[in-house]
């Protein structure tokens, strides 16, 4: 791919869309990578008609991970994806030379797409991110994903960065958890047909999809994905009542997930008899009385959706 312009871009991320789960990464009593579990969390969203996983980003401790789990990891998921789905995985960092090295361990593991978030703690400037994000583009040719989470990084991704990366055919999407809904009806004639616009979490869904949106990285459709399914193929549908009331349905638990996410997740997963609660300090196990409310969210949510919400024929997947 030449560097020296913007290229046509390339049906590489047609398949970015609908609901994508951010899948934790589970843990053994003993403080080890669980890959069976990861495994058993990766193949509910493909039985689930999941389009993409991603793996090791914010729900997946990454920060904690050492370099040879992070391999392992992604390996693992693209091992139990099979070629039926498109693995994802985050391979951010605050230092351009460490995402330069996710990003290339990430394509040597096997994974279709790489995620990369705005460089956190060291407050770089605008033009800083734009260095930094092509330096990542020019180390693979995976396409990029680009995460935009202030509220982590303290630092915004600006639209004027936005736009100029987005001219170049790597770049195929945002996960954007600015919690600007606007934002999307604003860069979607700003951007080119191509690139995907998807909230970047379970609370923006269906302001994300009435805005113009293409779908939203998930972390409740590890606990409820055929629910979270049905919420975006409501919206769809035009059927706005029913994704609003389905959305309703998985509320109490995204708040809870919001506040202490991935404990919160993790615990609700155990309670399905899927993964380990064990999260990696210093992040520490729910107390008490956050394991009850996350119980009673879990109940809550109940049965599967009626298959009278249809699902469409998706035009991208």
């Amino acid at each position: 791919m030449s560097r020296t312009s913007p290229t046509r871009r390339e049906p590489a991320t047609r398949w970015l869309a609908g609901t994508i789960a951010d899948i934790p990464t589970p843990f053994d009593r003993s403080g080890g990578l669980d890959i069976s579990a990861l495994t058993r969390l990766c193949a509910r969203q493909i039985e689930a008609g999941a389009s993409a996983i991603l793996v090791c980003e914010a729900a997946g401790e990454a920060s904690t991970l050492t370099a040879a789990e992070r391999e392992a990891v992604i390996r693992a998921a693209v091992a139990a994806a099979c070629n039926r789905v498109f693995v994802i995985a985050g391979a951010g960092s605050n230092s351009t030379l460490q995402a330069v090295q996710n990003t290339r361990q990430a394509a040597a593991a096997g994974a279709d797409a790489v995620m990369s978030v705005v460089p956190y703690y060291n407050r770089p400037t605008a033009e800083g991110i734009y260095a930094h994000f092509r330096a990542v583009g020019d180390a693979t040719a995976l396409p990029l994903i680009l995460h935009d989470c202030p509220s982590r990084t303290g630092r915004t991704l600006p639209d004027e960065i936005l736009i100029r990366l987005a001219r170049w055919a790597q770049f195929g999407g945002l996960r954007d958890a600015a919690g600007d809904v606007a934002r999307v009806v604003r860069l979607r004639s700003l951007v080119p047909p191509g690139f995907r616009l998807l909230a970047g979490d379970d609370a923006a869904a269906v302001p994300f999809a009435a805005a113009g949106g293409d779908g939203w990285f998930s972390l409740v459709a590890n606990v409820a994905p055929h629910l979270c399914s049905a919420v975006l193929t409501a919206c769809q549908c035009g059927r706005w009542p029913a994704g609003r009331r389905l959305h309703r349905r998985l509320l109490p638990l995204i708040e809870l997930f919001d506040r202490d996410a991935p404990a919160a997740l993790k615990y609700a997963l155990s309670l399905q008899g899927l993964a380990a609660a064990d999260v990696r300090l210093p992040l520490t196990e729910l107390d008490p009385a956050a394991k009850a409310a996350v119980a009673r969210a879990v109940a809550q949510i109940g049965t599967a959706p009626s298959r009278s919400v249809a699902r469409p024929s998706h035009p991208l997947l």
